[in-house]
């Protein structure tokens, strides 16, 4: 007679036990590092009973869940709270009109077709804004925004006021003479010198 198959146990096909110098088969499988999402199935470990049963002695399904999100899963509904695409309210258009609320088919074609087109042209518009604004630094000086933690819409008063306030930051004279900061400190300066020599800010 054959052997009962264990639940759970796969054919080995020349794996072997993952746990180092285990010479077992590894029949058995254990979340890997990866874990099911978006892009597909996650990986797997594979170890022998033995050592599959002591992984899952130490498994914490709750690790690096937050308390909200640790509550969430542990209650009756987890998992039953979501619609199908189809079955949402809004049919999975994000903020379009909803056929519920028009009485006429036609009327609801029509509304959905003009939030289309607005929606297009809303971002339509935001590609051009950012590509103007794209144009309106060079690379340095864009470079130097990100050392200020500015966008490119920014002004010249908008830069003014954030200079000082990341000078008062990190200068060694508001820390208690601690001058860890200084690096960062220089690299400010030099960012807001070259902003403020921008053609941008005329």
């Amino acid at each position: 007679m054959r052997a009962r198959r264990l639940h759970g146990q796969y054919d080995s096909k020349g794996r072997q036990c993952e746990t180092p110098g285990c010479q077992e088969p590894g029949e058995y499988r254990a979340p890997g590092n990866r874990g099911h999402g978006f892009d597909g199935p996650g990986d797997w470990r594979w170890f022998c009973l033995d050592h599959v049963r002591a992984f899952n002695a130490g498994y914490d399904f709750f690790k690096g869940m937050s308390a909200e999100e640790i509550w969430a899963a542990q209650s009756p509904l987890s998992g039953w709270d979501t619609h199908s695409r189809a079955f949402r309210p809004n049919a999975g258009v994000g903020d379009g009109p909803r056929w519920a609320d028009f009485a006429d088919p036609l009327d609801a074609i029509g509304a959905r077709a003009a939030h289309i087109r607005g929606a297009a042209a809303g971002r339509a518009q935001q590609a051009e804004a950012e590509r103007a604004m794209q144009t309106r630094f060079t690379a340095p000086e864009r470079a130097a925004l990100q050392v200020l933690g500015l966008a490119p819409d920014t002004d010249r008063p908008a830069l003014r006021r954030r200079y000082s306030e990341l000078v008062r930051r990190y200068h060694p004279d508001r820390n208690g003479g601690d001058r860890t900061h200084e690096a960062r400190l220089q690299r400010v300066v030099e960012a807001y010198q070259l902003l403020s020599r921008a053609a941008a800010f005329g």
